[in-house]
């Protein structure tokens, strides 16, 4: 199949991209790894002995950032339907996290411990009709913030992406019903043109 130019314009950008190349150079799966890091050297969600729940997890990236920054004493759980090659430190679900022998599995992986951080960098597969597209989103978003809700310890944090325009702000609203401040961040990882961002909800009620 021939590329489109829109096509190889975006791999023409990729290619260029410093993140991207960065990514390649540290190790990491993704150049979303950034996002991440940039993120929480602001706002302090990965700290030493953490239990951090990693959604929508593939190819892995964030969760390689959380590992290195929680330490040995913290747990990363990688939840995903799709499979994760092996991150050492990482505790990998393949499966539906809405579902409810995965919920019953990852509880049990717990063994009773409990979560700081719930974090999603989830986007649904793009239909390229805005307004599907949108919809499966916030979809994606509500779903995460229902798991957050469900598992986070008092005081714990969510960290979620987010496209912006319809049901962004109902999200937002929903998050602030749950958490004691919720904040936008768009960290520089994160393309100027693209109306991604990522909705903090701190210290769960």
């Amino acid at each position: 199949m021939k590329r489109t130019k829109t096509s190889k314009a975006w791999m023409r950008e990729h290619v260029n991209d410093a993140f991207v190349q960065q990514a390649k150079a540290q190790g990491y799966r993704s150049r979303a790894a950034f996002k991440l890091a940039e993120i929480d050297d602001r706002d302090r969600l990965l700290r030493p002995g953490a239990v951090v729940v990693d959604l929508g997890a593939a190819p892995g990236s964030w969760s390689q950032v959380a590992v290195q920054r929680i330490g040995p004493q913290g747990r990363v759980f990688a939840l995903d339907l799709l499979p994760v090659e092996p991150i050492k430190g990482v505790e990998f679900l393949q499966g539906d996290f809405t579902d409810d022998a995965v919920a019953a599995c990852f509880e049990e992986s717990l063994q009773g411990a409990a979560v700081d951080l719930v974090m999603s960098d989830m986007a649904p597969n793009m239909s390229g009709v805005p307004t599907v597209d949108q919809a499966r989103s916030i979809h994606l978003c509500e779903l995460a913030l229902d798991f957050a809700a469900r598992h986070l310890k008092p005081g714990g944090n969510f960290l979620v992406k987010v496209f912006q325009g319809e049901g962004f702000d109902d999200l937002r609203r929903q998050m602030q019903e749950v958490f004691r401040t919720v904040q936008v961040r768009k960290p520089k990882a994160s393309r100027d043109r693209s109306a991604e961002v990522y909705l903090l909800g701190t210290g769960r009620k």
